[in-house]
């Protein structure tokens, strides 16, 4: 998963995440890439902090996404 947004000619960087869904406690497979420059500030931290709180996998994505309709 992207967070942020990577300019065309900036270096991407791969962090290895501790991530697990929300609701039913998935560890999710894969990591997080951000920019280079994006990743050293404080908005990367807290938009991270703020992905792993509400953070689903794609099966109780789509069964809250069905609930609603």
């Amino acid at each position: 998963m992207i967070i942020g947004k990577i300019s065309d000619n900036e270096k991407k960087i791969k962090f290895d995440a501790d991530i697990h869904c929300t609701n039913c406690g998935k560890q999710v497979p894969g990591g997080i890439k951000a920019g280079e420059q994006y990743s050293k500030t404080n908005e990367f931290k807290i938009e991270f902090e703020e992905f792993l709180k509400k953070y689903l996998c794609g099966i109780c994505r789509d069964k809250k996404r069905l609930e609603k309709n």
